[in-house]
């Protein structure tokens, strides 16, 4: 497979694992700067984050072999590309295919992102974005410089002044591109209207149930890389290649503490995250609370801890789950018949 693709291939597989990683929590931050969950911003979010690893593995990677390696050029010569520019363009039809040509719009290119992103995603302005610019080149010029920071013992790409001249302007570019963006949608502003309740929609709940979810399998994940790096670090090596106590283990550790957070607040996760609670009924706090767990993220992580057979009944109760999510008044779904409880937006006040 070509080199370049591969490079790409491994931006996207980044950004998406970062966007898994954070997709909670900036959840959690919609709802409170913006009051709801969009998808739109959520993808231009991803799409940033693409990027951001994208520069990484095209600037620096592969990374070469320490026996191989030959040390690289410096370029200190500011506007050497112009007399590159001009070759070019004094062989007619060959002026876009020159190879200097293409470098040097590349090196525009790769950075108009960048200058749209700092605009429409951080809110800043032209000058900023400009200054972004030029930091974020000037610290992969010398990460590649100094061969990554002393790594290997010389530097293993050329470090080109003018890389930083044409990155900047890239930058500037992007951030000129972003006017058209409307500026409402700049920044992370916090809506006027942030903390007024909404309604309870299918896709919220949805959303919360997703969040639960998630959140326990990277933690899960977490515990379990943490537990194996455990055992490496004492010699335990057999029970580090079983993986049977880490598995125990990443399975405890979220169901323990989804247990903990639904007692002690009366909702999950993924409730907070979307600003959901559930209210009222009959039952006393110390008994709907547990009750509302089971019900939810709760029950479908018991389930999912035993042994294999029972992943029949674990599909069954996520079935069952999203069909209640459905059909039930206020979308309140499982947990809210088994806690005899109704299902409100967290922001309307609190009865009593």
């Amino acid at each position: 497979m070509d080199e370049q693709v591969i490079l790409g291939v491994l931006a996207i597989v980044a950004g998406l694992v970062a966007g898994v990683l954070l997709f909670v929590p900036f959840v959690a931050l919609s709802y409170r700067r913006r009051g709801g969950f969009g998808v739109g911003r959520f993808l231009l979010w991803g799409a940033a984050l693409v990027y951001l690893m994208a520069i990484w593995t095209y600037t620096l990677l592969p990374l070469p072999d320490p026996d191989a390696m030959r040390c690289a050029g410096v370029n200190l010569d500011l506007l050497a590309f112009v007399g590159d520019v001009r070759g070019a363009i004094a062989r007619p039809g060959r002026t876009l295919t020159d190879p200097a040509v293409l470098q040097l719009l590349l090196n525009v290119l790769l950075f108009v992102p960048l200058g749209f992103f700092v605009r429409v995603l951080g809110g800043r302005g032209i000058l900023t974005a400009l200054l972004v610019g030029l930091g974020v080149s000037a610290f992969i010029e010398t990460t590649q410089l100094t061969g990554v920071w002393e790594l290997y013992p010389c530097a293993y790409r050329v470090f080109d002044v003018d890389d930083l001249l044409t990155n900047t302007l890239g930058a500037l570019i992007g951030s000129v591109l972003a006017l058209a963006v409307p500026r409402r949608h700049w920044g992370t502003p916090k809506f006027a209207d942030a903390e007024s309740p909404r309604p309870i929609t299918r896709r919220r709940r949805f959303l919360a149930m997703l969040c639960d979810v998630l959140a326990a399998w990277v933690l899960g994940v977490a515990v379990a890389v943490a537990f194996q790096l455990l055992l490496y670090a004492l010699g335990a090596d057999r029970a580090m290649r079983e993986g049977t106590a880490a598995n125990v283990v990443a399975g405890a550790v979220p169901i323990a503490l989804w247990l903990v957070v639904t007692l002690a607040t009366g909702r999950t996760i993924g409730d907070h995250a979307v600003q959901l609670r559930y209210t009222g009924g009959q039952l006393p706090p110390a008994l709907a609370r547990p009750l509302r767990y089971l019900g939810g993220i709760g029950g479908y992580l018991l389930l999912s801890a035993l042994p294999g057979p029972w992943g029949v009944v674990t599909g069954a109760f996520a079935l069952v789950s999203a069909v209640l999510v459905l059909t039930t008044d206020d979308r309140r779904g499982l947990p809210g018949i088994v806690s005899c409880q109704r299902l409100v937006d967290a922001r309307e006040p609190v009865e009593g």
